[in-house]
């Protein structure tokens, strides 16, 4: 009971009128209720249907129906290490994570945040315990209601648009210094502990890197972040959009994760021996990256626009190369002190569920690990001269996950087929839309 007194407790000292009771969904998107403070019973719960976990992007269903039969609720329980203020509201608003339990108290299987739990718990099964540092890129863009038009930079306070390439400029992020204040000041109130902000190479592209920790805690962060960020941006009259490829021409944005595991008992980093060489299990995870991210390339490229990122010479992994320090590659290990050794990958978009696509990243090097796999030889040169070795399309990057068994074992099988059956129909709903491209070159010309 003490979750729920504890929670009670929060939103008394805090005078809260109104609650938000979230869950992220399979596109990372906030779904659940608004509830007043008088009707919110923190050891009660609430209900939502289960189908809102087999929802499409674009709010449909797969032909398929993957919930139990007849459109069954599922129960949610707050988790009272999630209950923060939502800071954009005029009255006092909290906003609760919860938990999506089946009424005999097991994990819904299709939660994406028990997904995650669910690899977390093979870690400590294992005695280990996973930390990562997730860097979230995203543009600023010029509100623009017809989608036929394509995007633009926004103005910012010198009432101009960005002149060129502003990698690393400081002056360019200060154009937008009223909204990333706003940004900082409601990341704080929600406890998301952004590290550092800086310009990418893209106009108005920015990136945010969030400090390591606990991959659940993480995840939280990463939702709620691109949340606040959303709502930062349109209250600055312009939109933020973590597309993975919103404009041609213009880079795509990553979230690129880094990723290190420590053994509960010691506490020491299990990527180092003890002399600070690189130890048996960092190259294992290696190996499992390698082996696992093209079956797993659903999570970290989950929409037809993210494969549009994923091309040479744009710093976007074509392969599953790795090096040291080199950002050509899709597995990247930075320059650290042995302590800090760590790998990144660099195949995730950031319009990937966070919850899933750690779960994934470290599935995938648990495999490795497990399975004592062996990576390839460190790369000197450029990955882009290298081949492709990754799904090029949605449809294909579904069909490679449904037959991989050893991601269907750790995953369970049951998340494993609605997965690929909501982004088969993701496909092909895109599928059915004939493009401009098409028209132009196509219509008088064949």
């Amino acid at each position: 009971m003490h979750h729920a007194e504890q929670i009670n407790q929060w939103l008394d000292d805090n005078h809260i009128t109104e609650i938000e009771c979230l869950i992220p969904d399979m596109t990372g998107l906030a779904r659940g209720k608004i509830v007043p403070r008088h009707k919110y019973n923190p050891a009660e719960g609430l209900r939502l249907p289960e189908a809102v976990l087999s929802m499409t992007v674009t709010g449909d269903y797969p032909e398929q129906d993957f919930t139990a039969v007849s459109d069954p609720d599922m129960r949610l329980l707050a988790d009272a290490s999630s209950v923060r203020p939502v800071p954009w509201e005029k009255e006092p608003t909290a906003q609760i994570i919860h938990d999506c339990l089946n009424f005999d108290g097991t994990p819904a299987e299709l939660a994406p945040r028990n997904v995650l739990k669910r690899i977390l718990k093979l870690y400590e099964d294992a005695g280990l315990k996973a930390v990562v540092a997730p860097e979230m890129e995203f543009y600023l863009v010029e509100i623009q209601p017809d989608e036929d038009i394509p995007l633009t930079a926004p103005v910012g306070r010198t009432r101009r648009t960005e002149a060129g390439r502003q990698s690393f400029s400081i002056d360019a992020v200060n154009e937008y210094e009223d909204i990333f204040d706003v940004m900082y000041d409601w990341c704080e109130a929600q406890g998301i502990q952004l590290d550092t902000l800086i310009h990418e190479m893209g106009t108005a592209q920015m990136e945010i890197n969030l400090d390591h920790g606990d991959p659940l805690a993480l995840a939280d962060q990463a939702f709620l972040f691109k949340r606040t960020v959303r709502e930062v941006a349109i209250r600055h009259n312009m939109y933020a959009t973590f597309m993975a490829k919103p404009m041609q021409g213009q880079p795509g944005s990553a979230m690129h994760i880094h990723q290190s595991v420590v053994d509960i008992k010691t506490g020491q980093n299990i990527f180092s021996n003890s002399d600070g060489t690189p130890s048996e299990a960092f190259y294992h995870f290696i190996g499992g990256l390698q082996t696992y991210l093209p079956p797993a390339m659903p999570f970290f490229a989950p929409y037809v626009n993210s494969y549009r990122r994923l091309s040479r010479y744009t710093s976007a992994p074509i392969n599953l190369s790795w090096g040291f320090d080199n950002r050509t590659c899709g597995l990247r290990v930075p320059h650290s002190s042995p302590e800090a050794r760590r790998v990144e990958n660099r195949l995730a978009g950031v319009d990937v569920n966070p919850y899933l696509a750690i779960a994934a990243s470290l599935a995938c090097g648990y495999l490795g690990m497990q399975e004592k796999l062996k990576p390839s030889e460190p790369l000197t040169g450029s990955a882009y001269e290298q081949p492709h070795q990754l799904p090029r399309h949605l449809d294909d990057a579904a069909d490679l996950l449904r037959a991989c068994e050893p991601l269907a074992e750790v995953f369970g099988r049951h998340f494993i087929d609605t997965y690929c059956a909501i982004k088969e129909a993701e496909y092909r709903e895109y599928f059915d839309v004939i493009s401009p491209w098409e028209r132009r070159f196509l219509l008088l010309h064949v």
